[in-house]
């Protein structure tokens, strides 16, 4: 059986079936696999943080797989080691996902310089699965220079991404007019660029009408910034644009790391990934206790039949850890 030590040693060298074994562990529910995986990213948490972030989000069928296919090529031609971590929707009834991605990018699941490693996005919110951070950390490790974060769709709460990547990037579809009024004014205002895609043959025109529209749009959510995050157009089938997108990521991250707001976009990131396994460590325990366990019961019981408020009895159960 290997040990964290060396499945750590392993990962670090770049081995790709120790790195989707450190990620299977870091997602795994068991408790003593919890217990492993902090040990493993504790031990390579010196070796992380050296790559490019990406979060790519849009509505579905906008070609979020399609756009990293042809962007992660690109950036592999180019020598550059490029993880993906898609997120796929999970049943609400049996709690099993497709995890169609890693098929969706053929081309680029064979590539030498390329890992893709879809997960199920389960009860999370936000649009991501619960460990995308973790498993972030752990491609770091392994060597990859750049990090795509495939989202679910696009929702209020997809903005979770926000808070694990340096840049926010938000497609849309040549018929954007009526698809920025299914977009929530969070994700937007969050976006660092906005890519139309494809934009290609009949929809070529459609498209730059849509980026004008959104263009306005940024310029109303970003009235008090000097510049409103870019608006570019696309096509994954051309390949038009792409370039053109991935230089401006590249500038935007220069010039943040030149102003600061780079590393202390990154702190508060860390800070609030702090407060968030806070509160879920406070919950687990809190509902692991016997005491809490029984009351529970009882409490949902009352509620359920009308008898008293879900917050009074909330109150009433959080009155019993302050009991001997």
């Amino acid at each position: 059986m290997t040990s964290i030590a060396d499945l750590a040693g392993q990962i670090r060298s770049g081995d790709r079936a120790a790195l989707a074994r450190g990620i299977t562990l870091v997602e795994s529910r068991r408790l003593a696999d919890s217990i492993s995986a902090e040990a493993l990213l504790c031990d390579l948490l010196p070796h992380t943080g050296n790559s490019v972030r990406v979060g790519i989000t849009g509505a579905p069928g906008v070609g979020k797989s399609t756009l990293i296919e042809a962007l992660g090529l690109r950036l592999c031609a180019a020598n550059r080691r490029v993880a993906v971590l898609a997120v796929d929707p999970s049943s609400v009834r049996t709690g099993g996902s497709i995890l169609g991605d890693k098929t969706r990018m053929t081309e680029l699941s064979r590539h030498a310089n390329a890992f893709i490693r879809p997960s199920p996005g389960g009860d999370t919110l936000g649009g991501v699965a619960a460990h995308t951070r973790e498993a972030m950390l752990l491609c770091e490790a392994a060597g990859f220079d750049t990090v795509l974060i495939e989202t679910i769709g696009t929702g209020q709460s997809e903005v979770a991404v926000h808070g694990m990547v340096d840049f926010f990037l938000v497609l849309l579809s040549p018929a954007a007019g009526d698809e920025l009024q299914g977009i929530k004014r969070g994700v937007m205002e969050l976006a660092d660029g906005v890519l139309v895609h494809k934009a290609d043959g009949d929809l070529a025109a459609a498209a730059d009408r849509a980026a004008q529209q959104c263009l306005l749009a940024m310029r109303v959510l970003h009235s008090g910034e000097a510049t409103p995050p870019p608006v570019v157009i696309g096509s994954s089938v051309t390949g038009h644009g792409l370039t053109e997108l991935w230089r401006l990521i590249e500038q935007q991250l220069v010039t943040a790391r030149s102003r600061g707001t780079f590393t202390s976009r990154r702190t508060q990131q860390a800070g609030d990934w702090f407060e968030h396994a806070v509160r879920e460590q406070l919950l687990s325990e809190f509902l692991a206790d016997p005491k809490v366990k029984s009351a529970m019961r009882q409490a949902k019981d009352e509620v359920v039949r009308g008898l008293t408020l879900p917050a009074a009895a909330a109150r009433t159960l959080l009155a019993l850890r302050s009991q001997p």
